[in-house]
This record gives C-alpha cells, sequence and structure tokens, in this order.
C-alpha cells in the first residue's frame, strides 16, 4: 500500500505507468467518543462558489480570515498559534492514517464539518459550506487561473509570483518530488498576506501562502468527463481508490491529487495542503462527488464502506464501527455516522 506522500513522490512514474473572542482553554478530547448520530434539527444545504452571494463570499473568506488569528484551543504543539493552524496541524498528524485507506473518503467528510462548524460558532459565519467544482473551469476554454475561484477581489487570490519563494531543505523528502510547484508567494486577494506557520510537509517554518497553478493538470485530471469515470465506478473501493488515486494508467493523478496538484505549492503537499483555504473547497467537492455516488443507489451505496485501515500491514478491513481520529479537534468519530449526510454530526445536503 503507498502512502498518499509516498504517491505524490512516485506520481511520474506511478501513474505514467472582524476577530472573535479568545477561546477559553479545551480539554483534549481525543480520546472521547463522539455520541451516536441522532436526527438533525436543521439540513444545511453546501453551494458551490459561484452559487454564493456576494455577502456570502465575503462572509465565508472573512471567517476563515477570523480563523487564520484566532488563537489555539490547544497550545503546545510547535508552530501552532491559531485555530486555522489546528486544523493543519491535525491534518499533518493524520495523512498517513488518513489517506490510502477505506475511511479516507468518511474522515475528510467529518473534518471539513468541523471546519465549518468552526466557522459558524466561532467566527459567525451565517452562509453555506462551500466547494469548489474545478471541472466547470477544466472544461472551460479559459486558463484555470481565470477562475473565479482566484479572483482577487471575490475569490481566494491568485497564483504565486515566480521568485518569491525558497523552498526549503526538506530532511522529509515530502516537498522535493516537484519543487516547481511551489512558484512562489501569493500577492492579490485576501490571503496575500497569509502567514503559515506549518509545512511544507512536516517542517516548522513561518512562510507565505505559495502557489503554483498547473494548467496542464488542470485540464487533463479534472474534467467531467474524468469525474463520471469516477462515478461509474462500483463497488465502494473502487470507487474510492479511483477517486483517490487515479483509474489505471494514463490518468493523471486523478482527481483526488489532480486537484491538489492544480493549485500547487503548499496545496500539492500531502501533508500540509490545508495551509491553503482552498483546501477545503477542494475536499469538499471531493466530497459532493462522493454524496452523489452514494445517491445514486442510496440502499446499496449508502453504508457501503471497505478498504484497509492502515496503509501497510498487517492489513484489516474498515468497517462501519472503525474509529477515526481528529487529535485534539474534537472527540473520534465512528465511520458508520458520518455515511449518511443527513444525519448528526453532518446534516448537509448538496445543492
Amino acid at each position: 500500500m503507498v502512502g498518499f506522500a509516498s504517491l505524490i513522490t512516485l506520481a511520474l512514474v506511478y501513474f505514467a505507468s472582524g476577530i472573535a473572542a479568545s477561546p477559553a482553554a479545551v480539554p483534549d478530547s481525543s480520546q472521547l467518543l463522539q455520541p451516536r448520530a441522532g436526527t438533525c434539527a436543521q439540513i444545511r444545504v453546501r453551494k458551490e462558489w459561484r452559487a454564493l452571494t456576494s455577502t456570502e463570499k465575503q462572509g465565508y473568506i472573512q471567517a476563515v480570515q477570523c480563523l487564520q488569528q484566532r488563537p489555539a484551543g490547544i497550545t503546545g504543539k510547535a508552530g501552532v498559534k491559531t485555530r486555522f493552524d489546528e486544523f493543519q496541524a491535525t491534518h499533518i498528524d493524520l495523512t498517513d492514517e488518513v489517506h490510502q485507506v477505506g475511511h479516507f473518503l468518511a474522515w475528510h467528510r467529518h473534518f471539513i464539518t468541523m471546519f465549518y462548524n468552526a466557522l459558524r460558532d466561532e467566527c459567525g459565519y451565517t452562509g453555506p459550506m462551500t466547494y469548489w467544482n474545478w471541472s466547470i473551469d477544466a472544461d472551460s476554454t479559459l486558463a484555470m487561473k481565470d477562475s473565479p475561484i482566484y479572483d482577487p477581489s471575490t475569490g481566494f487570490g491568485g497564483d504565486g509570483v515566480p521568485g518569491t519563494y525558497t523552498l526549503p531543505p526538506d530532511p522529509n523528502g515530502q516537498s522535493n518530488a516537484f519543487p516547481g510547484a511551489y512558484k512562489g508567494c501569493v500577492r492579490t486577494g485576501p490571503f496575500a498576506n497569509q502567514t503559515v506557520r506549518l509545512g511544507p510537509g512536516k517542517l516548522v517554518t513561518e512562510h507565505c501562502l505559495v502557489r503554483g497553478v498547473d494548467e496542464s493538470m488542470s485540464k487533463s485530471s479534472l474534467k467531467s468527463t474524468e469525474v463520471n469515470r469516477v462515478l461509474a465506478l462500483t463497488p465502494f473501493e473502487r470507487f474510492r481508490t479511483g477517486l483517490e488515486n487515479g483509474i489505471g494508467f494514463g490518468f493523471g493523478f486523478g482527481i483526488h491529487g489532480g486537484g491538489h496538484a492544480a493549485v500547487g505549492g503548499e496545496m500539492l503537499n500531502p501533508y500540509s495542503s490545508p495551509g491553503d483555504p482552498l483546501f477545503y473547497l477542494h475536499h469538499g467537492h471531493l466530497d459532493k462527488i462522493w454524496w452523489q455516488w452514494q445517491k445514486a443507489d442510496p440502499a446499496a451505496r449508502m453504508f457501503d464502506i471497505s478498504g484497509p485501515t492502515t496503509q501497510r500491514p498487517p492489513f484489516t478491513n474498515v468497517t462501519l464501527d472503525f474509529q477515526m481520529t481528529f487529535t485534539t479537534l474534537g472527540p473520534k468519530v465512528v465511520v458508520r455516522d458520518v455515511m449518511d449526510s443527513e444525519t448528526e454530526p453532518s446534516c448537509f445536503v448538496y445543492e
């Protein structure tokens, strides 16, 4: 079993073949278990970025900026100063446990839900959780860098500026596979002055938000035809591996890795990718694709789960009762409880 970090490193070979009040101290809940799923008081509708109103877009970005300034609830971890950092740190710590495994989609579904809950509960965001349907842009004749998602006024800022960032030496090797993807610092939009404290990879280095939009990767990996190929796969494990890794040779990075590589920079790094706010919109769309797959045959697919619980042997098969950990972000969650998005703790549908 190849880990996501190894997957990125070997990709060319393998695939060619305002600020809210400071939070009170939060006890470590990582060993607790989330209460069982129940009926939702409200089902929220998640929307594609282009479907948000100007007010909702502004509110979402301001809430993300709020998390980037709100003091961390758990202190003592190197580089973690804000709530936004906490989410990135959790992903870094758990990358090898939540990629190339059967619960890849389930874990990221709840991770996004926790991020959205933080935007609402801690930073006052009242709009919907959003996602980026990059297939719209990949199918377009326009360049990916011209997508509304990169708009400096109504989006997340543009591409990295060449010559503004130097990739530091990485003894862990996570950033060395595609050094050219770290084109430079984002100099436009709401995150032009963002300080990323973690990464690249497992490094702890303060740096700018780095991007390197890859036009070729965007167009080849993210077209709607590629998404439809994935949606046609059954059973779950074929669908999951097709989404996460691509379908056999000649399929590039697949839609998961392709979305990361299309943005480039921090997003290309399998560990520290949540340092770019676009991470949550990319994985939001991957979750929507899973949701669509489930909805196509709810009786057979809503609770269909399989695949290994670990990247390396000894392998055991993930089940609905498998407990997923989220370190300091919250208690463990049973896979079963996130399979149906219309029950607690998820409570959402897609537009």
